[in-house]
């Protein structure tokens, strides 16, 4: 901005360049799904230990959906009663994954309690405070507790003294909030945040922790010693070694990013992708299973598909076990949040076998396989190859069998394809918008959002379409979604309806 041809004075330049700041952490509305988010779901909803999520994982969800303070988790408890006493007993699988998520994000927030559904139970040092909302400023960004002895790092950041410095011991040497490089390791005491901190809790009758209340913490195992001692017999010509080293990577490549950081850094990955060529198939899907626990780190992504695992990745996926094929698709699909691996793996035949995957699957299998199917659509090149691999009759498959439940998911891919011009003489038939009208009548309100925008997109590049879909019976339905669909299906109801009118 030209502030010398403006003349502005220093005070409104400052306040310009807040709001600049604040719009460049800010992003943009899109139609598309939080892939990232998905990803996550995807971990912490699967009922296997082998796919629990990690603290790490549990955290990003908390903040996504706003369920970090005791006051946000104690409204969330409120309404999932509601919404138990509204199901009335139905869908108790989806009601049970809610219930148990819950559970995953108290925990997070340090809220201990065996009912999950009853009142929030407030921690003891928290039981005579007024009120539950602690300012974020006190709370430790790795516990998420109160700090007691907080210090300051390189980075400008403060943490308790405790978690950072057991942070620091795992060999870790970023800031953890801002992944920035410390130029040291010295830990200044924050005396005024503890002085804040400590008038606080006298004003609202908080007792403090001491390290003496804290429970004994059990020693750990070395696993500095562990990792790189289990990497080496990831190699031994003894198979029975072997299997026992790549199931224990695969439990601890799941429980903490200074695991995985630490089994990287023992030559981990390059271990792991020469055991994908194994004819073992138990070595095979631990060894595939824990390269997608380690890809949850972004740094990871790359290193694995640099390590040519891309290729056998995609080999046990056409012909692994179930369980394999499973976490192999999910294992494509983490790796493909990085633009360049989504090229790799459409070009190096990764479409074919997640269509089948798709197609004759497991209801698991199903879902890894659309997902990663998805992501990998935001490349141009891969929608021609999904379009070779016939992924169109087993999408409409999909949408007809509504026990599936993955509606959407099926009209999302659909809806990337249809923006690809090549794509759309393949799916823009009359029986296809027939299908499409049928569920904007019938369907859930996502379901109507969702078939709205897949009409949209035909309906704007071909009036024939649109006509049809009038023709069809989709106008009366437009008015109302206009005025009572969720606030995306509004806005896709009303560009309908400007359509429909030019076509008319």
């Amino acid at each position: 901005m030209p502030y010398s041809d403006i003349g502005i004075s220093d005070e409104v330049k400052e306040q310009v360049e807040l709001i600049n700041t604040q719009l460049k952490r800010s992003k943009k509305r899109t139609d598309t799904q939080d892939m990232e988010l998905a990803m996550d779901f995807m971990v912490v909803l699967q009922d296997k230990e082998d796919r629990s999520a990690d603290r790490v994982i549990l955290e990003r969800l908390a903040k996504k959906l706003e369920l970090q303070s005791l006051a946000d988790l104690r409204a969330e408890t409120m309404a999932i009663k509601k919404l138990i006493n509204e199901r009335n007993g139905q869908q108790p699988e989806s009601t049970k994954q809610i219930i148990d998520l819950l559970h995953k994000l108290k925990e997070v927030a340090g809220i201990d309690e065996k009912n999950i559904l009853g009142e929030v139970h407030i921690p003891k040092y928290l039981e005579k405070c007024p009120s539950l909302m602690i300012p974020n400023d006190f709370l430790c960004p790795i516990s998420l507790e109160i700090m007691t002895d907080p210090v300051i790092i390189a980075s400008g950041r403060t943490y308790e003294r405790r978690s950072i410095q057991k942070w620091l011991d795992a060999g870790q040497r970023t800031c953890p909030k801002t992944q920035q490089p410390l130029v040291h390791l010295s830990l200044a005491p924050n005396f005024a945040l503890k002085n804040l901190i400590l008038q606080w809790c006298e004003k609202n009758k908080v007792e403090m922790q001491t390290r003496a209340d804290e429970p004994p913490v059990e020693e750990e195992v070395n696993k500095e010693v562990l990792i790189p001692s289990l990497v080496k017999d990831l190699s031994s010509p003894n198979l029975d070694v072997q299997r026992k080293a790549a199931k224990k990577i695969r439990t601890l490549s799941k429980e903490s990013p200074e695991d995985r950081t630490l089994i990287t850094d023992s030559g981990g990955i390059a271990a792991l992708v020469g055991l994908l060529q194994y004819p073992d198939k138990k070595i095979q899907d631990n060894a595939v299973t824990s390269l997608l626990n380690l890809s949850i780190d972004e740094v990871n992504k790359v290193l694995i598909a640099k390590g040519n695992a891309i290729p056998l990745i995609i080999e046990v996926l056409k012909n692994g076990n179930v369980e394999g094929q499973e976490n192999s698709a999910a294992a494509l699909f983490s790796l493909s949040m990085v633009d360049e691996n989504k090229v790799a793996i459409g070009a190096l035949g990764g479409m074919a076998p997640l269509v089948d995957l798709l197609k004759n699957g497991t209801i698991r299998g199903k879902k890894d396989a659309s997902t990663a199917i998805f992501n990998l659509l935001l490349n141009h090149q891969n929608k021609l190859r999904a379009i070779e691999a016939g992924i169109v009759p087993v999408l409409l498959k999909t949408l007809d069998n509504t026990k599936l439940g993955m509606v959407d998911e099926a009209l999302s891919i659909f809806l990337l394809l249809g923006s690809n011009s090549a794509c759309r003489g393949t799916i823009g038939t009359e029986s296809f918008v027939e299908t499409l009208v049928r569920i904007i009548k019938e369907g859930t309100p996502k379901n109507k959002e969702c078939a709205l925008s897949v009409i949209l997109e035909l309906g704007s590049h071909n009036n024939a379409l649109m006509v049809h879909a009038l023709g069809f019976g989709l106008h009366e339905h437009l008015t109302e979604i206009a005025k009572n669909g969720t606030s995306r299906a509004q806005r896709k109801a009303n560009s309908l309806i400007q359509l429909a009118q030019k076509c008319e």
